[in-house]
């Protein structure tokens, strides 16, 4: 018996210490905080909307339309890794079935490029 507790000692002290560390970052925050915001902490940042106001505004489509874009190629991504990896399993039919992908993404792009979505006036 006590050697088997021997073995695990090394895991309930990793458990222990991992323990400790993630409080000790929870708490710490809290403790050593600057806690008066300026005005330029509190403004509009990346969103263009103010921090504190009115959660039932209009809403900038543009915002959505990038968001989107951005889903997509970073899907666009996801899917060319695992092919270029397998790229000399899937013979000719993987390669044109994604030569339609990127297609049908690119004419999605320049769709939504002509469109206007992605100007900022």
């Amino acid at each position: 018996m006590n050697a088997l507790l021997s073995d695990y000692l090394p895991i309930v002290i990793f458990i222990g210490l991992a323990a400790v560390i993630g409080l000790a970052l929870l708490v710490a925050p809290f403790l050593v905080a600057y806690k008066k915001p300026d005005p330029e902490k509190v403004s509009a940042y990346e969103c263009g909307f103010d921090a504190f106001d009115d959660a039932r505004m209009k809403f900038d489509v543009r915002f959505y339309l990038v968001s989107i874009l951005f889903i997509i190629f970073d899907l666009e991504v996801a899917f060319l890794f695992p092919w270029a990896i397998a790229f000399h399993d899937v013979g000719w039919f993987g390669f044109w079935s994604m030569m339609l992908f990127l297609g049908v993404l690119t004419v999605g792009f320049i769709y939504e490029w002509k469109k206007g979505a992605l100007e900022w006036d």
